[in-house]
C-alpha cells in the first residue's frame, strides 16, 4: 500500500477536484483506494458525499469531539457508522486508549472508500503543536500524535486490502501539513501557470528540507521500536501537474497560452532549485521536466466539476447521475436548474479517459517508492 498527497501552498488550483477523480480513475482501473480529507475546508468530501449525510455524521459525533471520553462510555454504537478523520483521531488528541474497533468508511463505489474530513480537525493541529518537542525524547504520547494518521492508513488497509490512499490537505505550512507530508509515501503539486504557483513550490521545496531535517534528528534519538511507526525512508517528491489551465490550440504542444507556457517552463526549474535531490531522486531528469499525465488534465473543464460536485460524482459520471435523479428526483433537479443535455454528454463521458491517462502516468512513478 502506498499513501499519496496532494500539496500546494497556494490555493484554489483544484487540489480536492483532481484527488477526487484520481481516486476514483484508480478504483475504476480495479485499484483498491482509500481517500482521506484533512484539509477543513471538507472539499473533497463534499464531492464524494451528500452535504445532508456529512451533517447527519458531524451531528453524531459533536458529544465526541467535545468529551470523547464521556460519550464513549455512554455509547459506543457510533462505531458502526462511517465517522470523521477527526473523530479517529480524537482518542490519541485526548491522550485516550486506542479505539479497540474501527467505525467503517464512507464506501463510494465497490473500489473506493472515504473517510470523511471535519473542520474541527485545527483542534488536532493545536495538540501536534503542543507535543511536538517531545518527540526529541521520545515521549510516547507525542510519537504516537506524530505517526497517527500514518497508523490509521496502515490499519485500514489491514481491514480493507487497499493499494493506495490519498489524502487531501490545506495549503496551510502548519504543523499538520508538516506532519502529514513527512509521514506519507509520496507527494505531488496541481499546479497553475502563474507566478503564485511558482512562489508555492519555492515554500514547499524551502519548508521540505527544514521538516526532513527535524525528522532526521527525531529519528536518531528514539528507540529502534519507535522509529516502525515512521517511513522507511522520507517522502519522496513525485513530479507536479498543472490543472485547471484554459485551453489555446496551436500556440505549443501543451496548447496553453503563450503567457501560461512561459510559467510551466519556470516550474521544472523552480522544482530542481528547491526541492533537493534526496526528496526527488526517483524521478528521471524527463519526469521532472514535464507535468504527470503530460497534457492529459491540464485544461479546464469549464463549469463540469461544479455539476459533478452537486450530482457528488466524477465528471464522467455526471449523464447517468443525472439521468437516475431525473427520475427518482425531478424536484431537486428543478431546483438546482443543471445544464445537462445530451449534446453535453460525450464531453462528460470523454473526462475518464483523460483521468485515466493521468492516473496511469502516476502510477509509473508511484511505482519507484517500492
Amino acid at each position: 500500500m502506498k499513501i499519496i498527497s496532494l500539496f500546494n501552498n497556494k490555493g484554489g488550483v483544484g487540489k480536492s477536484t483532481l484527488g477526487f477523480h484520481l481516486a476514483y480513475a484508480l478504483s475504476e482501473m480495479g485499484h483498491r483506494t482509500l481517500m482521506i480529507d484533512l484539509d477543513p475546508q471538507c472539499n473533497l468530501t463534499i464531492n464524494g458525499i451528500q452535504t445532508e449525510d456529512l451533517h447527519a455524521i458531524w451531528e453524531e459525533e459533536n458529544e465526541y469531539i467535545e468529551d470523547f471520553e464521556k460519550a464513549i462510555k455512554n455509547d459506543d454504537k457510533v462505531l458502526k457508522s462511517p465517522r470523521s478523520i477527526h473523530f479517529l483521531l480524537k482518542p490519541t488528541e485526548d491522550g485516550l486508549s486506542d479505539l479497540d474497533v474501527l467505525p467503517p468508511t464512507v464506501k463510494i463505489n465497490k473500489k473506493l472508500d472515504l473517510i470523511p474530513g471535519r473542520l474541527s480537525i485545527h483542534k488536532f493541529e493545536n495538540k501536534l503543536a503542543e507535543r511536538w518537542s517531545g518527540a526529541y525524547q521520545g515521549d510516547n504520547l507525542a510519537i504516537r500524535t506524530i505517526t497517527k494518521i500514518r497508523e490509521l492508513c496502515n490499519l485500514y488497509t489491514a481491514m480493507n486490502n487497499y493499494e493506495y490512499i490519498i489524502i487531501d490537505t490545506s495549503p496551510s505550512l502548519g504543523i499538520l501539513n508538516k506532519t502529514i507530508i513527512s509521514t506519507v509515501d509520496g507527494f505531488f503539486i496541481p499546479a497553475q501557470p502563474d507566478m503564485f504557483s511558482l512562489y508555492g513550490i519555492r515554500n514547499i521545496g524551502n519548508s521540505l528540507e527544514l521538516w526532513k531535517k527535524e525528522f532526521e534528528t527525531i529519528y536518531n534519538l528514539i528507540s529502534i521500536e519507535k522509529r516502525k511507526k515512521f517511513p522507511q525512508k522520507f517522502v519522496q517528491f513525485l513530479g507536479f501537474t498543472i490543472y485547471n489551465a484554459k485551453k489555446f490550440t496551436g500556440y505549443n504542444e501543451y496548447d496553453l497560452a503563450k503567457n501560461h507556457m512561459i510559467y510551466l517552463n519556470q516550474i521544472p526549474k523552480m522544482i530542481k532549485e528547491h526541492i533537493k535531490k534526496p526528496n526527488r531522486e526517483l524521478l528521471s531528469e524527463a519526469e521532472l521536466n514535464v507535468p504527470i499525465g503530460n497534457k492529459a488534465v491540464i485544461h479546464t473543464h469549464n463549469t463540469f466539476p461544479s455539476v459533478s460536485q452537486i450530482l457528488n460524482c466524477p465528471m464522467w459520471l455526471v449523464p447517468e447521475r443525472y439521468a437516475n435523479l431525473k427520475r427518482s428526483n425531478p424536484e431537486f433537479i428543478a431546483e438546482m436548474e443543471l445544464d445537462v443535455n445530451q449534446g453535453f454528454n460525450n464531453k462528460f463521458r470523454a473526462t475518464k479517459d483523460k483521468y485515466i491517462e493521468f492516473a496511469k502516468s502516476l502510477l509509473t512513478r508511484i511505482s519507484k517508492l517500492g
